[in-house]
């Protein structure tokens, strides 16, 4: 590699990383001022909640078609116009002063969900080998500490009833600032395969997700035994089915179905959905134990800001710190290894603040070992995945992972606020034992990705290698890879 390919390198790496920060920063910042945005816009919470789910519908049906199309027209292309979209929906939501105006914004916003898999593909078209285990690394650890630095510029932007609307001008600053750093950074690059876009089967695979994450989102809303919530799921299955049966059928599937017969790479993804079940227990659930009123016998009476930079941002610089020691991990040890270290370190996490959280000192400790979980598992299973993928399919599979995070994350947010509205103070406020079955669920969940990848991976060595010479160099090489995407729930 020439002086002048790796000066250009060392750039590219942060930019796409200032990139992939955009995604967790436009999925933070809106949840801390809901309330403020209600009141603004004279609109009752159920409303208002809508511009995060209309975020997070848009980002299932649109994620896996951005990542085919990377994989089939170029990333370059896709990632900066991704970019310009996201800024308009920044634009648009940082000017109107109506819900429905803010929910379309919300929906643009929900193509920043295709980053990190197109980054990704950028980052393995470009690196050498030797370098793209760091270099994934750190691009994923950016996810970890973009929503943590998200919630405090929110609360430092609208500390004091400051209005709304600043959040959202911040969103496009920062999108515009990536859009620049992308189309400076980010090299001319032919697609990495040919064919076509299987938009038969992204739509329908889209409405299967729709009609998953619909009832996840609203379940607490509409009743979770109500015939809107059973419909939807049982709907969600059927199309799923059909959905399965078009891909077998076409010439070129959105998804390869030996993918969805390829047990490491299901393996994975299931990992996946437990780790954004746990990120998002532990946002829910500890940034509301520690607003709680003292008075009540449990919590801090933190403010906003107080929440994001005392309790969870120590934990999101923290996930800076591991990352690039999760792929030294890898590389030394492999991903299967180290999405089980990361997946018991985040279950050890849980049980702590389980148990003791009745000093400020506790929760961040326990943060910290969570987040530190996250950024480990985040730097663990992009080797284990691109192990099971071909080069022209990086984009999508790695939409499926990202897909995966979503569901755990909708899950996740579904579950707790379905436990905390269920046990109530006289005050109104939830009890303490609610938080307490939270932190165990997130406990018990990443036990449970411990366990499935210790027996559903193969260990390292143990497979029958009947692969040619190239073959086994092509693989040596992506597999240092640590390729991987995430759409946090956040």
């Amino acid at each position: 590699m020439s002086t002048t390919e790796k000066q250009a390198s060392r750039v590219l790496v942060p930019a796409l990383a200032v990139t992939v920060m955009v995604v967790a920063l436009l999925q933070t910042v809106v949840i801390p001022v809901l309330a403020d945005i209600g009141k603004a816009l004279n609109a009752s919470s159920s409303a208002v909640g809508w511009t995060v789910t209309a975020n997070l519908l848009a980002a299932a049906v649109l994620t896996p078609i951005l990542g085919r199309l990377g994989d089939v027209r170029g990333r370059r292309p896709v990632l900066l116009g991704i970019l310009i979209v996201v800024a308009a929906g920044s634009l648009l939501a940082a000017l109107t002063t109506s819900l429905p105006l803010l929910i379309l914004a919300r929906i643009l916003q929900g193509a920043s969900f295709g980053l990190f898999p197109l980054a990704i593909g950028v980052l393995r078209d470009e690196l050498p080998a030797q370098r793209l285990t760091g270099a994934m690394a750190v691009v994923s650890g950016t996810l970890g500490i973009g929503g943590g630095i998200g919630l405090v510029l929110t609360g430092l932007l609208t500390r004091d009833g400051g209005d709304y609307h600043r959040i959202f001008w911040l969103s496009l600053a920062v999108t515009l600032v990536s859009l620049v750093l992308a189309a400076v950074t980010v090299p001319r690059h032919g697609p990495a395969g040919g064919g076509g876009i299987d938009w038969l089967g992204g739509g329908v695979l889209g409405a299967g997700l729709v009609l998953l994450l619909l009832p996840l989102s609203q379940g607490h809303e509409w009743g979770w035994a109500s015939p809107a919530t059973i419909g939807c799921l049982v709907a969600s299955v059927i199309v799923f089915a059909l959905w399965i049966v078009i891909e077998r059928r076409v010439d070129e599937p959105l998804v390869l179905p030996s993918l969805l017969n390829n047990r490491p790479f299901m393996i994975t993804n299931a990992a996946g959905l437990l780790i954004g079940v746990a990120m998002f227990v532990s946002f829910l659930g500890v940034s509301g134990f520690v607003q709680a009123p003292s008075e009540v016998g449990y919590g801090f009476s933190a403010s906003v800001l107080a929440a994001s930079s005392v309790y969870l941002l120590p934990g999101a610089l923290a996930g800076v710190v591991v990352a690039p020691i999760g792929g030294r991990l890898v590389h030394r040890f492999g991903g299967r290894f180290t999405l089980i270290l990361a997946s018991l370190v985040g279950a050890v996490g849980f049980a702590f603040i389980a148990v003791l959280h009745t000093a400020s000192w506790q929760l961040i400790l326990g943060v910290l070992f969570i987040n530190s979980a996250v950024s480990l598992g985040y730097a663990a299973m992009p080797a284990l995945i691109v192990d099971e993928v071909r080069p022209d399919q990086t984009g999508v599979a790695n939409s499926v992972n990202s897909i995966a995070r979503s569901v755990g994350s909708s899950l996740a947010s579904a579950v707790v606020i379905t436990l905390l509205s269920s046990q109530l103070l006289p005050i109104g406020l939830p009890k303490e034992s609610s938080y307490v079955i939270a932190f165990v669920i997130g406990a018990v969940g990443l036990t449970l990705s411990a366990v499935i990848v210790a027996v559903g991976l193969p260990r390292p060595g143990s497979r029958i290698d009947t692969r040619t010479a190239l073959e086994i160099e092509q693989e040596r090489a992506t597999s240092l890879a640590a390729e991987w995407s995430t759409v946090n729930g956040r």
